[in-house]
């Protein structure tokens, strides 16, 4: 059984047990986290939302809140001597999916 949720402007693909990194939440780590926005439910036979599936939930907990590693972002720009350098690290919440609830 698995259902597609979105959350972040982003759409994840889960099952019971995943653990997964998702946009900052603003949640404390231990507490559930429950996502509404389930675009499709496959439990058996697949059942697509119009824009999503009513009355569907996946409920989760939050594992820790931090940092991804480095992105360097570097603007250059040739026979100017323009060059910049800079360095970016989202943050992101990392989920335990419990129960897909259709």
């Amino acid at each position: 059984m698995y259902a597609i949720i979105a959350t972040g402007g982003k759409q994840y693909r889960v099952a019971e047990g995943d653990i997964i990194k998702v946009e900052k939440l603003g949640v404390d780590a231990g507490e559930t986290v429950t996502f509404d926005q389930v675009l499709a439910v496959n439990n058996g036979e697949l059942s697509i939302g119009c824009p999503t599936v009513a009355g569907a939930t996946v409920t989760a907990t939050v594992v820790k809140e931090a940092k991804d590693r480095k992105v360097i972002v570097y603007k250059y720009k040739r026979k100017t001597g323009y060059h910049k350098k800079n360095g970016h690290r989202q943050l992101y919440t990392q989920v335990k999916i419990d129960k897909i609830n259709a």
